[in-house]
C-alpha cells in the first residue's frame, strides 16, 4: 500500500496542471458543441461552416455557464460559429488594426509611444468569434527563447519604453516556466516600469490562477496590471471571483475591457449589470470597444451612433468610476480614439 501511494504521488507530480488538462480537453468540434448544449440541428450547418474559417474552442469551465438549449444565450453567441461568418461586407478585412505594419521584431508589436506588445502565446483558451486577430499570422510571431532576444534587444535599446504588454493569443496559455523566464528578462531592463497582461484565461478557466502563476507574478519588481476580457455579467461565476481575489492578493491591478457586440451586450441594463458585477469581483471597467472590422465578424457590429446613445444612457445608471470608456482603435492614430 505504501509503495502504491508513493507511485501515485510521483505520477501526480508529472501530470500537467489542472488548467492545462482543461485546455487540452476543450471542445473543438462544432457538432459536439451543439450536442452538449442541446441545440437544434438547424444550427449545426452554420456552426460547421464557421468552424472551417476559425475553429471552435470552448473549455468546459466556460461551457458550464451557458444556458442549455438556448441558442441566443449571450455567452454562446460569443463562441458558436455561424454561417454569417462567410459574409464579407466592404471594410471588413483580415488585419483591421494593420498590426503587420508595426512589427520591428518577431513577436513584438510597437504602435504606441511608451509601450510595446509581446505575443507571448499564439493560442487561446477560447476562440471568440469576433476576435480581431482571428487571421493573425501567429506562425510568424511565435518566437523561441533564442528568437526572443531580438525583441528583448529592441526593448533594451529604446529607453522611452516603460511598459511591456503580454498578449497573444492569450499570454496565459503559455507555461509558467516560459512566462517566468520572459518576465525575468523584462525585469532586467531598467527603464521598464510596468507589466501589463491582456488575458481571458482567468475567466474562461479560473483554475489558471494557480500557485505557479502567482509565484512569478507576485515576485516581479514591475508594477502589475491585468486586463481581463469580459463582455457579460454571466461570465463571472464564483470561480472567477475567487481567481480575481487571488490575483489582487498578489498585488495585481485588475481592469476589464469589453467589446460591444450585437446580441451579447448591446443593451443598457446588460452593460450596467456587467459593470456592477465586475466591481463586486474587484475589477474596474476600463474600455468598451466598438467592434474592430475583422473579416467574419460583421454580424456583431453595433453602429457608432447607437453605441454612443447606449453609453449616454448608461451614465444614468452608473457612478463615474464604473463607466467604461467607449473607444475605437484606428490604425495610425497615437492612441485609442474616444467616441
Amino acid at each position: 500500500m505504501i509503495v502504491a501511494s508513493d507511485n501515485h504521488e510521483r505520477a501526480s507530480e508529472t501530470q500537467p496542471p489542472s488548467w492545462q488538462r482543461q485546455l487540452s480537453y476543450a471542445i473543438r468540434d462544432p457538432k459536439v458543441l451543439c450536442q452538449r448544449l442541446g441545440l437544434d440541428e438547424t444550427w449545426l450547418k452554420g456552426a460547421q461552416t464557421g468552424h472551417k474559417l476559425f475553429e471552435v474552442r470552448v473549455p468546459d469551465a466556460y461551457l458550464n455557464r451557458i444556458a442549455y438549449s438556448a441558442p441566443h444565450d449571450p455567452l454562446l453567441r460569443q463562441v458558436l460559429p455561424l454561417g454569417d461568418e462567410t459574409l464579407a461586407p466592404a471594410g471588413y478585412v483580415t488585419d483591421p488594426l494593420e498590426e503587420v505594419d508595426h512589427r520591428p521584431a518577431r513577436g513584438l508589436i510597437h504602435k504606441y509611444a511608451g509601450r510595446v506588445l509581446l505575443i507571448a502565446s499564439p493560442t487561446c483558451a477560447v476562440n471568440c468569434r469576433y476576435c480581431f486577430r482571428r487571421h493573425f499570422p501567429y506562425s510568424e510571431n511565435s518566437p523561441s527563447r533564442a528568437q526572443w532576444q531580438e525583441a528583448l534587444d529592441y526593448l533594451r535599446g529604446d529607453v522611452s519604453i516603460h511598459e511591456a504588454i503580454l498578449s497573444g493569443g492569450d499570454p496565459l496559455a503559455a507555461s509558467d516556466r516560459q512566462l517566468a523566464w520572459l518576465v525575468n528578462e523584462l525585469e532586467h531592463i531598467p527603464h521598464l516600469k510596468r507589466l501589463r497582461i491582456h488575458t481571458r484565461l482567468p475567466v474562461v478557466i479560473p483554475d489558471r490562477v494557480d500557485s505557479a502563476l502567482l509565484e512569478w507574478l507576485g515576485n516581479t519588481r514591475l508594477q502589475k496590471v491585468m486586463v481581463l476580457h469580459i463582455n457579460h455579467a454571466n461570465e463571472i461565476d464564483q470561480a472567477v471571483v475567487d481567481a480575481c481575489a487571488r490575483l489582487k492578493a498578489a498585488g495585481v491591478t485588475l481592469l476589464n475591457q469589453s467589446v460591444l457586440l450585437r446580441g451579447v451586450n448591446d443593451e443598457v441594463n446588460t452593460l450596467a449589470a456587467l459593470s456592477e458585477r465586475l466591481f463586486e469581483a474587484g475589477v474596474l471597467p476600463y474600455y468598451l470597444h466598438v467592434l474592430d472590422p475583422v473579416q467574419g465578424a460583421a454580424h456583431f457590429d453595433v453602429p457608432d451612433d447607437e453605441a454612443r446613445a447606449l453609453v449616454s444612457k448608461l451614465r444614468e445608471h452608473l457612478p463615474g468610476f464604473l463607466m467604461p470608456r467607449l473607444v475605437r482603435e484606428i490604425p495610425g492614430e497615437a492612441s485609442k480614439t474616444p467616441l
